[in-house]
C-alpha cells in the first residue's frame, strides 16, 4: 500500500500526522523485556490517538524501538552455526520486501551487492516470525515480505561509531536506487523495498497496525530473549493523507506528534547547501548518499533523515544536534543564558529551524529524550519513578503507577529537553 503519485489536489509531499508517542526507558540502563512489554502497554493505552479506516481493522500504523536484541539474534545464529560478532560489530537491517519472489531475488541481490561493495559481509538473511490474526484484509495484501539482513563489520573498521556511518552509507545508496531499479527491471514492485532500521545498536518493529497488533503481529516483541532498557512506540494519526507500512513510525532516530510545518522549506534547503557540505567523517562517502533526503517522504522521515546526517555523519552529539534542527524561541529573550543565546545564533546561520507544531522523542540506542519545538502546541507529560524508570508520552496515565513510587511529574516545556543518557545512569537535563 504504496503513496499514490502527485494527482489533482493531492501531493505526496503534504503527508503529515498528528499522533501517540511515548516511551519508557529505565535509567541506569538496565535491560528487560519488562521494558518492551511496558513500551507496548502504552501503545495500546494511546489506541485513541490513532486513526482507523472505513474498516475498522485498517489503522495508521503503530511501531515500537528498541536496543538490539542482542539475545534474540545470538540464539538464531547458534541454531544455524553461523559466527555473529560481538555486540557492536554487526548491524541488522529490518527489510520490507516485495512478495513477487522475482521482485523479492533482486531486491535482496540489491542490497547484498552494496553491503558487498562497500566492504562489510553478510552473515544471513532472518525471516521475521509474525502472525496475520486479526488483521484486516487489505492490511494483509499491503504486507511486504519482512527479513532483517545481518550484516559483519570488516576488520579494517576502527570502530562502533565508524561502521554505523558505513551502513548509512549502504543504506542510502540501495533505497535512492530503489525506483531506478524498478524502471530497468519493469518490476513495480521492486519500490516495496524499503529499510525501515539498519543500525548496530537499536531496531525497528513497525506496519501498518493497530495498536495493540504490534505485539500480536510480530513475535519478537513476544519473545523472552527480547530485551531492551527502552521502548520507543508510536500510534499514527493520518490526516488526509494515505498510510502504509513505511510512513508507520518510529523511524531511525525519531518518532513524533504534530506536524513539520516547515517541511518544504526544510528539504530545499538541505538539498541547496549540499554542494558547500563536507564532512571529514564520511570523507568521500558522503558523496554516495544523495540525496540527503528523498523525494516522496513524510515530515517525519526528512527530518529523520536531517537528524541521522547530523549525528552519524557530522559527529554532533543526539542533544546537540536535536538543539540544531529545533531551537528554542531564542531571538529577543533577555532571560536567555548569553552562551545559550550565542550557540543558537552561531547554527542559525547554519541550519534553519524545522518548525512545528511538534512533540518529538528520539534515540540513539545510548540515549533517549523528547522536546518540544517553540510553538508549545503539543502536549508531552513525563514522570519519573523511584525504580529508576522514566514515562513519558502525549498525555498523563498511560502506565498504572502508584503515586508513592512517583518522585518527579512535569511536562515538556516549549524549546525544552529531557535527555536520559543509559550509558552515564542519568538524567541530563530535565527542564
Amino acid at each position: 500500500m504504496g503513496l499514490p503519485e502527485r494527482q489533482g489536489l493531492y501531493d505526496p509531499r503534504n503527508e503529515h500526522d498528528s499522533c501517540g508517542i511515548g516511551f519508557v526507558a529505565n535509567i541506569k540502563g538496565r535491560k528487560s523485556h519488562d521494558i518492551i512489554a511496558r513500551g507496548l502497554q502504552i501503545l495500546v493505552n494511546l489506541d485513541h490517538r490513532g486513526a482507523v479506516g472505513a474498516d475498522p481493522l485498517v489503522g495508521d500504523g503503530a511501531g515500537c524501538l528498541i536496543q538490539m536484541p542482542d539475545a534474540l539474534l545470538r540464539d538464531w545464529a547458534d541454531g544455524r552455526g553461523l559466527p555473529l560478532p560481538p555486540p557492536g560489530r554487526y548491524a541488522v537491517a529490518m527489510c520490507f520486501l516485495p512478495w513477487d519472489e522475482r521482485a523479492r531475488t533482486i531486491a535482496i541481490e540489491h542490497v547484498e551487492h552494496f553491503v558487498g561493495a562497500e566492504g562489510q559481509s553478510l552473515i544471513g538473511w532472518r525471516d521475521v516470525p509474525t502472525d496475520t490474526t486479526g488483521l484486516g484484509t487489505r492490511v494483509v495484501e499491503a504486507m511486504p515480505w519482512i527479513s532483517q539482513a545481518v550484516v559483519a563489520c570488516s576488520p579494517d573498521i576502527a570502530d562502533q561509531d565508524a561502521f554505523e556511518r558505513k551502513i548509512l552509507t549502504i543504506r542510502k545508496q540501495v533505497l535512492n536506487r530503489v525506483a531506478g531499479l524498478a524502471e530497468q527491471h519493469g518490476l513495480p514492485a521492486l519500490r516495496d523495498l524499503y529499510i525501515p532500521s539498519f543500525s548496530t545498536r537499536t531496531l525497528v518493529y513497525k506496519g501498518l497496525l493497530l495498536a495493540p497488533q504490534v505485539e500480536s503481529f510480530y513475535a519478537d516483541l513476544r519473545d523472552p530473549l527480547t530485551v531492551s532498557a527502552l521502548a520507543l512506540v508510536h500510534q499514527r494519526f493520518s490526516t488526509n493523507t494515505f498510510p502504509s507500512w513505511r510512513l508507520a513510525h518510529p523511524y531511525r532516530f525519531l518518532c513524533h506528534n504534530g506536524e513539520i510545518n516547515t517541511v518544504r522549506g526544510n528539504v530545499n534547503w538541505m538539498a541547496a547547501r549540499r554542494q558547500a557540505m563536507t564532512s571529514d567523517l564520511l570523507g568521500a562517502d558522503l558523496a554516495k548518499m544523495v540525496p540527503l533526503i528523498g523525494p516522496g517522504q513524510s515530515d517525519t522521515a526528512c527530518i529523520d533523515n536531517a537528524l541521522e546526517l547530523l549525528v552519524v555523519g557530522g559527529g554532533y552529539s543526539l542533544a546537540h544536534a536535536m538543539m540544531m534542527l529545533i531551537p528554542e524561541a531564542w531571538a529577543g529573550n533577555p532571560l536567555m543564558d548569553p552562551q545559550r543565546r550565542a550557540f543558537y545564533e552561531y547554527y542559525a546561520a547554519l541550519m534553519e529551524p524545522w518548525d512545528g507544531p511538534a512533540a518529538i522523542a528520539f534515540t540513539d540506542g545510548r540515549q533517549i529524550g523528547a522536546t518540544l519545538d517553540r510553538n508549545g502546541l503539543r502536549p508531552a507529560r513525563y514522570i519519573v519513578t523511584d525504580d529508576d524508570h522514566v514515562i513519558m508520552a502525549s498525555e498523563a496515565g498511560v502506565l498504572p503507577v502508584p503515586e508513592e513510587k512517583i518522585t518527579r511529574k512535569w511536562r515538556l516545556q516549549p524549546g525544552k529537553m529531557l535527555l536520559i543518557d543509559l550509558e552515564q545512569g542519568r538524567i541530563v537535563d530535565a527542564q
